[in-house]
């Protein structure tokens, strides 16, 4: 009621919420401006998972998806965990401390920055999402390979709406594709508990569009007292601020910006490590010597995860199964022991 000589600013306004922007005098006037796409799936309007499933997907597709599912399950000790209304305090903090590592772990791969890892914000995400937890009002669902946390994924609740929140998976595991598996195992369970709407919320990304049904646009919606001078010429230069913004964001110059301050606060370059496996012909045994056996979870052998659990994936071999040995004989060279044949892994 108060607006005399006043300019409001009201962030992300979702437009499917059909929000009503009117007001009874006249002197309030409004400017909107489209910031951000946002993508959602309309659960009410499927029957279940399995008929959402095969209406957004391919035959094809869905069988994929399935295999991915089923491989990383023949080849680790997988569990599922959603956490909402109840969760250990010691068993939250071990898993948003996981959540920190793999987020750095992602980011620093993509050298970009990421905000959420901001120390204040990441403290306040901290401080906030456990007691949202224990009131139903937010959740962790979490794949666990063998008790350790390979991906975690934070939403918020209303009523009938889950808001995606933050999400991550660890890298090691890509050839998996449990960024997918993660989505069918949330969604599955957004079914079973008859949610309405779940919102991949705002931000651009191809995963969002493949499995939404329903595309639509974040506002920010610039409030003014129309007979103030002041008020007026602000929220022209918020308009057209939040307009500038949205054409280099259509430009992709956030990305652009993103990595450049990657560079300037860690000035690393990317540690992906290129490597050959074949497999060892039996009259070449004798070259491939093995001394000690190598622990993959130690931090110094953390390069040889991905290189293992893709030889895994390909090979449909079971984590429990194999054992990795340093070669004497040459140098960066590995002797992966498993039920089929050796292998001989050259890291370049």
């Amino acid at each position: 009621m108060d607006f005399k000589s006043k300019c409001f600013l009201i962030y992300d306004v979702p437009k499917f919420f059909n929000v009503n922007t009117t007001s009874s005098n006249k002197n309030l006037k409004v400017k909107k401006v489209k910031q951000y796409p946002g993508f959602l799936v309309q659960l009410g309007k499927h029957n279940d998972f399995n008929t959402y499933f095969k209406s957004t997907f391919s035959k094809s597709s869905v069988q994929k998806f399935r295999r991915y599912n089923r491989r990383l399950e023949h080849c680790f000790s997988i569990t599922y965990k959603m956490y909402y209304g109840d969760i250990d305090k010691k068993e939250y903090d071990f898993v948003f401390s996981y959540f920190n590592t793999l987020l750095t772990k992602r980011f620093d791969d993509k050298q970009i920055t990421n905000n959420n890892l901001n120390p204040k914000e990441w403290d306040f995400y901290y401080d906030v999402v456990y007691p949202l937890i224990l009131e139903k009002k937010a959740s962790l669902f979490v794949i666990y390979n063998d008790g350790v946390p390979i991906t975690v994924r934070l939403n918020y609740f209303s009523e009938d709406i889950i808001f995606d929140a933050i999400t991550v998976f660890d890298i090691d595991y890509s050839k998996f594709h449990i960024g997918k598996i993660s989505i069918m195992k949330i969604l599955e369970w957004a079914f079973e508990n008859d949610f309405k709407v779940f919102d991949f919320t705002k931000g651009y990304f191809d995963y969002k569009v493949k499995w939404s049904d329903l595309k639509y646009d974040f506002e920010y919606h610039i409030y003014y007292d129309s007979k103030s001078i002041i008020a007026t010429l602000t929220a022209h230069f918020l308009n057209s601020f939040f307009q500038l913004k949205q054409y280099l964001r259509e430009k992709d110059f956030n990305t652009k910006l993103h990595k450049l301050l990657f560079f300037i606060k860690k000035n690393q370059s990317n540690n992906a490590v290129s490597y050959n496996i074949k497999p060892i012909i039996k009259s070449e045994e004798y070259k491939y010597e093995k001394t000690e056996e190598i622990d993959i979870n130690k931090s110094k052998n953390s390069f040889l995860k991905k290189i293992v659990f893709d030889y895994l994936y390909t090979s449909s071999e079971n984590l429990k199964h194999i054992n990795l040995f340093k070669c004497n004989t040459a140098p960066n060279t590995y002797v992966l022991i498993g039920g089929k044949e050796p292998q001989v892994i050259t890291c370049v």
